[in-house]
């Protein structure tokens, strides 16, 4: 579903560009004087957007504005739910968990990653650990991003964390696989002097 989102996503901000492009380009060439094709709506820089006639043509009609205003408070109203979207994570409500009988059991994807982090965050040389669950309910994935202390080794918060943390979530929910894509900074820390 999300990759559907995203596909549809980016279909519709190409589109939009493109035509804000267009449209961006033909009103700028046409105030330049440039030729444009003869279909366009506006020749020259002398042109208007809207002639007095095509203001003034539905002025005596009650119902024009308000539905001209409605249509552009849609307009706006989309944009903004659109704009808002773009920076919802899309992170895994619920988890489907085999229960052993036959039946399933459902676990909240919170949890899961508060038990994570606890885990991960309680390895040597981790001084935090972020975890968001994605993908779906039956083949969760995982994103981890670890801190590191400074004196830890990378390969070995690697190892330990998918050994320890990762694999007793495995184990726990019953999943053959749980992938997992991991990002490790390093604390911030002034450097050592060495005498």
């Amino acid at each position: 579903m999300t990759v559907v989102l995203r596909r549809v996503n980016r279909v519709l901000l190409g589109l939009a560009g493109l035509l804000l492009v267009l449209g961006g380009g033909g009103v700028l060439a046409a105030s330049l004087d440039l030729s444009v094709p003869s279909w366009w709506p506006w020749s020259g820089p002398s042109d208007v957007l809207l002639s007095a006639a095509d203001r003034q043509r539905w002025r005596d009609e009650g119902w024009w504005w308000p539905v001209v205003i409605a249509v552009l408070g849609l307009v706006v109203l989309l944009a903004l739910w659109w704009l808002l979207v773009q920076f919802r994570r899309a992170r895994l409500a619920e988890v489907v968990v085999d229960s052993g009988d036959g039946e399933v059991a459902v676990l909240r994807g919170r949890a899961l990653e508060g038990v994570l982090e606890a885990d991960a965050t309680a390895q040597e040389g981790v001084a935090k650990a972020r975890v968001a669950l994605t993908g779906r309910r039956a083949t969760p994935r995982t994103r981890v991003r670890l801190l590191l202390e400074p004196y830890a080794s990378p390969a070995a918060a690697l190892t330990r964390l998918s050994t320890q943390a990762l694999a007793h979530a495995r184990t726990s929910t019953g999943l053959p696989a749980l992938p997992t894509e991991a990002r490790l900074r390093a604390v911030k820390h002034r450097a050592r002097r060495v005498t």
